[in-house]
């Protein structure tokens, strides 16, 4: 005799079967009466409105190379090479940067060596030290930071083109003579 074809009625002393899976009943009629229901949660914004994403380098890290992208880059070691990024550009105290930096934003609390060619506003902290020239739509410095290099800040770029071909600029070494 197996047990799976037993027919007798299950006794008490006996361990009891699972229950049937409860079927669906057909539908009979649609219940149209009103609810209270709570209002939809806001959806995420669409992917092109996402928030830029940060990448960081250590305090710990020397790099060598070229970054390029859309995101944000914070610097707390030393990077040699161009950085040229959609987002913000933060180079750390304590930390170092030599290359040229494209970016919409530049927060400088440690050092760059090189220039900023194209940037909308630069933030010069009072640790930060700039070696080399600088282009920017806004330029903010803290007292105590240092810079040595010719800055352009406060033009577009149709009425800098336009005046520097028109007037030669000149580079501000003329100072020894």
């Amino acid at each position: 005799m197996s047990i799976w074809k037993d027919q007798n009625p299950a006794r008490k002393d006996s361990i009891p079967l699972p229950p049937e899976p409860v079927r669906d009943a057909p539908a009979t009629a649609a219940d149209f009466s009103p609810t209270t229901t709570a209002p939809p949660r806001a959806v995420p914004a669409a992917s092109n409105e996402r928030e830029p994403k940060e990448s960081l380098i250590a305090a710990d890290l020397t790099i060598e190379g070229k970054i390029e992208g859309t995101g944000h880059v914070r610097i707390a070691g030393k990077f040699k090479g161009d950085v040229n990024v959609q987002g913000d550009l933060t180079i750390e105290t304590g930390a170092k940067l030599n290359g040229g930096v494209r970016a919409k934003k530049v927060t400088i609390a440690g050092e760059l060596e090189g220039n900023i060619e194209a940037a909308s506003r630069v933030e010069l902290l009072s640790s930060g030290v700039i070696i080399g020239d600088l282009k920017a739509g806004s330029l903010t410095v803290a007292a105590g930071s240092r810079m040595r290099g010719q800055a352009d800040f406060g033009w577009d770029d149709s009425k800098a083109a336009s005046s520097s071909k028109s007037s030669g600029k000149e580079t501000g070494n003329d100072a020894a003579s």
